[in-house]
C-alpha cells in the first residue's frame, strides 16, 4: 500500500474510533448523571470500506471495546433497576381503596 493511502487508511480508522468514544463518553455520563435527561446518542453506523484495523490502533480498539462492555453492563443494571422502580410504584398505586390511619375521638 502506498504511504499516502496507507495515511488515509489509519486517518479513517481513528476517525471512526473517535466516533465510537465519543458516543461512549455519551453513554457514561448518561450513567453518571443518572436522572437527568440527556438524549441519546443516534445509533451507531459502521463506517463503510475501512477495511481491517491497523495494527497500531489495536491497543485502542481494545481499550474501547472493555469500555464499551463495561458501559453495556451498567446500562443493564440500570435498567434492571428502573424496572423494579417502576413495579414498586406501581404496586404503590394499585393498593386499592386507602383506609384511615387516624379515627378522630371526642375529647
Amino acid at each position: 500500500m502506498a504511504d499516502a493511502d496507507r495515511q488515509d487508511w489509519v486517518r479513517a480508522w481513528e476517525a471512526a474510533l473517535e466516533a465510537l468514544e465519543v458516543d461512549l463518553g455519551l453513554a457514561e455520563q448518561m450513567l453518571a448523571l443518572r436522572d437527568a435527561a440527556l438524549d441519546p446518542p443516534d445509533p451507531w453506523q459502521p463506517p463503510v470500506g475501512l477495511g481491517p484495523l491497523p495494527a497500531e490502533l489495536a491497543d485502542r480498539a481494545r481499550a474501547l471495546l472493555e469500555r464499551q462492555l463495561e458501559t453495556a453492563r451498567r446500562m443493564g443494571e440500570a435498567a434492571a433497576l428502573a424496572r423494579r422502580h417502576a413495579r414498586a410504584a406501581q404496586g404503590m398505586r394499585a393498593r386499592g381503596e386507602s383506609a384511615p390511619v387516624y379515627v378522630d375521638t371526642p375529647a
